[in-house]
């Protein structure tokens, strides 16, 4: 029988602001976290990844490299996201050029189980629950569905 290489999880290499609560188990490696930021347990946040100050990151959130989050954000349980759109009909398989960046800008809720593809989200902005962003969201409002499509403005 094989032997598994087991590397631990764990925070490495990381830039924290002030008064930042981590919840362990993480995996946060290369990134830059703001001051009081909220990062729940079982969630990964890789290299060259940026989150603004008072931003909330809840449980099993999946945070991959090249995405800025901004500020006064919240990023709810099990959100992810893509950085790597198989434009090869497959995983790049370790060619970077490839990734592609997203950006959120600042007060931005992302609902539970959200998906968010490589895209730019404006300021205030909520998406739903499930949805899956696919497009840029350049005005400000409710959007849910697969793909996130704007449901009302906000009041």
């Amino acid at each position: 029988m094989g032997v598994p290489t087991i590397r631990p999880s764990g925070i490495v290499d990381v830039t924290f602001g002030e008064r930042v609560t981590v919840v362990q188990p993480v995996n946060i490696y290369g990134c830059t976290i703001g001051s009081d930021v909220f990062i729940g347990p079982f969630v990964e946040i890789q290299r060259a990844v940026t989150i603004g100050d008072r931003t909330k990151v809840q449980s099993h959130a999946f945070v991959c490299e090249l995405v800025t989050i901004g500020k006064d954000c919240f990023i709810s349980h099990g959100v992810k996201f893509v950085n790597d759109l198989f434009t090869r009909g497959g995983p790049a398989r370790g060619d970077r050029s490839q990734w592609k960046s997203t950006f959120i800008a600042d007060r931005v809720a992302i609902g539970t189980n959200a998906t968010v593809l490589p895209v730019t989200i404006c300021s205030d902005v909520v998406v739903g629950a499930g949805a899956v962003v696919t497009r840029d969201i350049d005005e400000p409002g409710f959007y849910v569905g697969n793909p996130a499509r704007k449901l009302k403005s906000l009041p």
